[in-house]
């Protein structure tokens, strides 16, 4: 009895183990069914997709190869523009770096000139000076000559001479003239300020003489003319000045009275 309880037992898991089996065997095959059943779903989907994509017509394949172009055509365009921009900036700055060396060596140049005509000017003054100086040595060394031929004449004039003797002290007289014509075309003039009211910046005073009839500091004698070059004085002029007398009035009262006495 035990054994044929066993057996039963036996009997009774197995058909319970096929039974399971049966059971997991089910979803395995459901599910690999499902799964084929979605990929043809997608295969599908292609398949429409690529379908609609063969439906377009020709107008729209137009359309698109246009739209394409243009798109080619603007990002071309935009390389283009941007290289432009880029170049015109490059060009700008070489241009300004080109204007300010113009303007550098403008100025270089303009400084250059205004040196030139300095040093024109500066030499041109030295050389005008030099002849001044060269012309104030020869006449100042010649001015003793002219002093004694002018007192030789002075003291002839004064004598009772010979008509020979008198001629030729008027030919003495005419070279000294001559001499005199040389001094003045070179630019030099004597000063004689007999009469004139006396100036220390011309006039050396020897002496002093009273009169009462003349302005106080008045030149009486003039025992040496002075001479001057342009304003530069080559010897003062040797004079006596008067005192005791009025006061000389002032330039303006002199013009002045000068003009009253005109009016008179």
């Amino acid at each position: 009895m035990s054994a044929d309880v066993a057996r039963t037992e036996a009997a009774a898991a197995a058909a319970s183990a096929d039974s399971e089996e049966r059971d997991v065997k089910i979803p395995v095959e459901a599910a690999d069914e499902a799964c084929e059943t979605a990929e043809t779903s997608v295969q599908a989907d292609e398949a429409v997709e690529d379908a609609e994509a063969c439906a377009m017509t020709e107008e729209e394949m137009v359309e698109a190869a246009i739209r394409a172009g243009e798109d080619a055509a603007n990002d071309d365009f935009k390389v283009k523009f941007e290289q432009a921009q880029q170049e015109a900036a490059d060009l700008r700055g070489e241009l300004e770096a080109a204007e300010a060396k113009a303007a550098e060596a403008s100025d270089r140049c303009c400084r250059l000139q205004a040196d030139w005509e300095n040093f024109r000017r500066r030499t041109a003054a030295e050389r005008l000076a030099e002849q001044e100086r060269a012309t104030e040595k020869l006449v100042s060394a010649l001015l003793p000559v002219v002093d004694d031929i002018e007192r030789a004449i002075d003291h002839a004039r004064t004598q009772d001479l010979a008509d020979d003797f008198k001629q030729f002290v008027d030919g003495v007289d005419a070279v000294h003239t001559k001499l005199l014509d040389i001094f003045a075309h070179e630019g030099v003039e004597p000063i004689d300020p007999k009469g004139c009211a006396f100036d220390p910046l011309e006039h050396q005073a020897v002496g002093r003489v009273e009169d009462p009839d003349q302005y106080d500091e008045t030149v009486n004698d003039v025992y040496q003319k002075g001479y001057r070059i342009a304003d530069h004085i080559l010897r003062a002029a040797m004079v006596t000045v008067t005192y005791g007398g009025a006061k000389r009035p002032a330039p303006d009262e002199d013009a002045g009275a000068a003009e009253g006495a005109a009016e008179e």
